[in-house]
């Protein structure tokens, strides 16, 4: 039975210069249109794959705080309707610091939701615009502060290095600034210039200078050192958090678990099957309207492609990937499958073992998806 479900809103105010996502601009946008076939592939997705029950709930985007207070309530009435939680449940909404009105704060605290993951990204005001950020730094803190006064306890915050023109001493900043403000949660992430962005654009035109790559190690180690004396633990490789604060719904991802996925361009992993739902606002909604459904890809995921991924998704991890529940999953013990990708991996000190897992080294973490790579195509 599944647990888990993520749910999409594409809509932005303003787009992001690194954002790949499925995104649109909010204006003139059908978004009540968009929110009934929401409403309706949960009714649908629940009657085909039906669960008691869900440990956690992710509302991501886009930006689900540019709907209106009206429209917000509206997509939370749904979500109460269709899917059954309590308050044990890990309810998250993405959010901008600058669209977070004490309204909406409000509003989903009185819906259920109780965790927010807020977009900062950086605190250098001047990167903030380079990358296509429109918030402040008085807004952020601002909005931590309205948060915690309406109960929210369990807060993570974004930030990115390696961006364009950043300065090691930006970066260290912006970790301060983000652990002065007490939050239980950060996350953090390396920029990749992704197709049909922004900054893609202007890579292949020549003008968008990245850092070197030894510049870019350099601020990780700064991360993981710096938060580890702050007293957050690396639970995966871009994610630290306060000890009982780690994110239930990324880790279902992380574990290899199923999930539901709602929305424009979502993507779920249902009874072995992965399915993708069409992107564009207008085949999304065609689709549901006409189906209860938008998929437009689905793939039968096999027993070896379930090992692999058991291994690249599990070792993102700090405590890696779990001998005992991999033999469990598949009824074979990992080592009789990738003993010689394992034990070359150790000689290159990039992984680790011990008697209950196989875990990535510091140096492991710095070359993460090298050593993922190792694991794909080998059955």
């Amino acid at each position: 039975m599944i647990h888990a479900a993520y749910l999409h809103i594409p809509f932005c105010h303003h787009i992001c210069h690194y954002c790949d996502f499925n995104k649109v601009f909010f204006e003139n946008q059908p978004v009540e249109q968009y929110l009934e076939a929401v409403n309706k592939e949960m009714e649908t997705t629940m009657e085909n794959f039906p669960t008691n029950y869900f440990k956690t709930i992710f509302v991501g985007g886009g930006t689900p705080t540019a709907l209106t207070e009206e429209q917000l309530e509206v997509f939370l009435q749904g979500v109460k309707k269709y899917f059954p939680f309590d308050e044990e449940t890990e309810y998250t909404f993405e959010a901008n610091p600058n669209e977070l009105t004490v309204e909406k704060l409000q509003l989903m605290k009185k819906y259920g939701v109780n965790r927010l993951s807020i977009g900062v990204q950086t605190f250098n005001e001047e990167l903030l615009k380079k990358i296509g950020r429109v918030h402040t730094n008085s807004q952020v803190e601002q909005v931590i502060a309205q948060a915690k006064e309406h109960g929210f306890h369990n807060i993570s915050i974004d930030l990115m290095y390696n961006l364009p023109g950043q300065t090691m001493e930006d970066f260290k900043q912006s970790i301060e600034k983000a652990v002065s403000l007490n939050v239980p949660h950060i996350s953090s992430y390396s920029l990749i210039v992704e197709p049909k962005t922004v900054f893609y654009n202007l890579h292949r035109k020549g003008k968008l200078h990245l850092l070197p790559q030894e510049k870019e190690a350099e601020m990780y180690e700064y991360l993981m050192d710096t938060l580890a004396s702050e007293g957050y633990e690396q639970y995966e490789i871009s994610n630290f958090a306060k000890k009982g604060f780690e994110s239930k719904h990324n880790l279902t991802y992380w574990e290899n678990n199923e999930y539901f996925g709602i929305g424009a361009g979502a993507h779920g992993y249902m009874n072995e099957v992965r399915r993708a739902n069409a992107g564009p606002l207008k085949k999304y909604i065609h689709a549901v309207e006409e189906k209860g459904h938008a998929y437009i890809e689905e793939h039968k995921v096999t027993e070896a492609e379930k090992m692999e991924e058991e291994m690249f998704l599990g070792l993102r991890k700090g405590e890696g990937v779990n001998k005992a529940i991999f033999e469990t999953k598949f009824s074979r013990s990992m080592d009789s499958i990738f003993h010689e990708q394992i034990e070359d991996l150790k000689k290159r000190g990039l992984l680790e073992e011990d008697k209950q897992s196989v875990f990535l080294t510091r140096q492991g973490k710095l070359l993460g998806n090298e050593v993922f790579s190792q694991f794909i195509g080998v059955i």
